[in-house]
């Protein structure tokens, strides 16, 4: 049996270019789960593994794809059965494995998780790595005390999939958000999903001097890094923390310890893509309930496997609004 792919290739010369090719199954990974893959993602990483960037991919061919949704073909794991829909989301699946950029996937099948109830394959696509992430971060921020009588959250890089979602999630739980974007014409789409105020980026951008801000943010879900995160460290309130869930402003800053000390200010790290299987269930049953679907809508883009190359360049250089998805299916 054959299917579609979206094949990553190297040339000797270190050109990288991607190809949809029809492949036999045979080539599929190793794997004890097969799966008809119904929906893909598109994020940051797989536009590195698309254009040969940060070192992601080490052999080729290669097939990216980092999170996918779709339904199990053949299973010789018990947890899985015939027509069982199914998620996938990191295990550098797409990186150092094959992923989600092709019809069919095979796959281990403690990678996996059910297809929660009330979500299909696409809805979950829309949600993705990028509203896991969201809803690990702020289950992380919850479970040290966050509540949304304790103030303003912040959400960097709010214009992005892990922002806009993190934005609703937050909004749709009663807290009064703060979007902060580089991109001024998202104001009105964030405030639709739920954000009070939208900030330009120039407001936290250039470092401060000062050891200590005035406080104010209960909380915030970082994908800045760099001087942002560390202007906003200066700003948190009292025994407030901030969950890092990115770098697209640098991987360091200026800063010292006396947020922390002076003011018992958390910095908490949230990773998607090695998280057990029992922490992924639990965020995905919280998405199945609190994802407003309808009200995201307009921030989701289908895309085909032909039309990824170019999305990968613009997801890189911060033209992505919100969610592309990827129909694979739809050659």
């Amino acid at each position: 049996m054959s299917f579609w792919a979206l094949v990553t290739d190297k040339s000797e010369s270190g050109e990288v270019t991607s190809s949809v090719l029809e492949m036999d199954e045979n080539s599929l990974p190793e794997g004890n789960v097969t799966v008809s893959i119904e929906w893909a993602g598109l994020n940051y990483k797989d536009g590195l593994c698309l254009t040969g960037g940060g070192g992601l991919v080490r052999n080729y061919p290669h097939v990216a794809g980092i999170d996918f949704a779709g339904s199990v073909i053949e299973s010789s794991d018990d947890r899985y059965a015939e027509g069982d829909g199914v998620v996938l989301t990191g295990w550098r699946v797409g990186e150092a494995r094959w992923g989600g950029y092709a019809t069919k996937a095979r796959v281990n099948a403690d990678w996996l998780v059910p297809l929660p109830k009330g979500l299909s394959a696409r809805d979950a696509m829309v949600i993705g790595t990028a509203g896991l992430t969201a809803q690990l971060a702020i289950s992380r921020l919850e479970e040290n005390g966050l509540k949304p009588d304790l103030g303003e959250v912040l959400v960097t890089g709010a214009g992005g999939g892990v922002g806009s979602i993190a934005v609703m999630l937050l909004a749709n739980s009663g807290y009064d958000v703060v979007g902060l974007t580089g991109r001024t014409e998202m104001a009105e789409a964030l405030k639709k999903l739920g954000a009070h105020t939208v900030l330009p980026r120039a407001e936290l951008s250039e470092p401060s001097r000062r050891i200590l801000e005035s406080e104010r943010w209960a909380g915030v879900i970082d994908s800045a890094g760099g001087p942002i995160l560390g202007n906003i460290l200066k700003q948190v309130k009292y025994g407030c923390g901030v969950a890092s869930i990115g770098l697209a402003g640098g991987a360091s800053w200026d800063g010292s310890v006396i947020p922390f000390i002076l003011r018992g200010v958390s910095l908490y790290g949230i990773d998607s893509v090695m998280q057990p299987f029992s922490a992924r269930e639990k965020a995905w049953n919280k998405l199945a309930v609190n994802f407003s679907k309808d009200l995201y809508a307009t921030m989701v883009t289908e895309v085909g496997l032909e039309e990824l190359s170019d999305a990968a360049q613009r997801i890189l250089k911060g033209q992505i609004k919100g969610r592309v998805i990827v129909n694979p299916q739809a050659i």
